[in-house]
């Protein structure tokens, strides 16, 4: 921070003084108002601070950002990451706002740059008067504000389809992995089933009394004797080729 403060004003330095003597008297006030000398010496400070921020170059940033001290690698972190987005000052504009609290003092300096409006908010510390913590809050207008909606709106869109299309290929892989319960069941289901056995079929003899008697008497007929001299004991039936 001592590196920052050496492109302040001797004028800043004093005062600075001065409000940490001021302030530590009157610490049980800040929380309700801010005493005219402190707030015109926080202002002078923040105006200050803000002035030598956003006049350093790369080199300078890169320089700073390997100081001991907290402050003064905070805020050049801070203001790299918002260098590029605003470009460069154009004026300070609007009024400085010093806000009291129980433990310190918020500013915050607005300012218009080439490509947006940003406020640099500063913290001071209450019981020592130094600035803790700067944070750069950028301005965005309307048609940028919608703009940024749209291509956030598109992005997750992209996203969830990038998603959904990993998914589908990563169900389509599973196929191919090798799955034995299934191997089994196909094989099981592909054997083929034992032939029924079929039941044997008992046939009746039916009662071959009646045909039994008249061929008896034919044979006995054509033979010219009587049925006394022979028996008939079966009859089965002979299938002849057709010629």
């Amino acid at each position: 921070m001592k590196q920052i403060f050496k492109k302040v004003s001797s004028l800043c330095t004093v005062l600075l003084m001065m409000a940490v003597l001021t302030l530590t008297g009157a610490s049980a006030v800040w929380a309700e108002e801010v005493d005219d000398t402190v707030k015109q010496t926080l202002i002078t400070t923040a105006e200050g601070l803000t002035d030598t921020i956003v006049t350093l170059g790369d080199e300078d940033i890169e320089n700073y950002s390997k100081s001991s001290d907290a402050f003064t690698t905070s805020a050049m972190s801070v203001w790299a990451g918002s260098k590029a987005e605003l470009g460069a000052l154009k004026e300070r504009s609007g009024e400085v706002e010093v806000k009291a609290s129980d433990d310190g003092y918020t500013v915050t300096v607005p300012a218009s740059f080439e490509k947006a409006d940003a406020n640099f908010v500063y913290v001071f510390d209450g019981s020592t008067g130094a600035p803790t913590s700067l944070t750069v809050d950028v301005q965005y207008s309307m048609a940028e504000t919608l703009r940024r909606a749209v291509m956030n709106t598109i992005m997750g869109i992209a996203i969830v389809f990038i998603v959904l299309i990993f998914l589908s290929f990563l169900i389509y892989l599973f196929r191919f992995i090798p799955n034995p319960e299934a191997k089994k069941k196909a094989q099981a289901a592909a054997a083929p089933a034992p032939a029924p056995v079929a039941a044997p079929v008992e046939v009746a003899e039916a009662d071959d009394t009646e045909l039994i008697a008249v061929i008896a008497a034919a044979i006995a007929a054509a033979e010219g004797t009587t049925t006394d001299g022979f028996v008939v004991r079966s009859i089965r039936k002979i299938n002849r080729k057709k010629r």
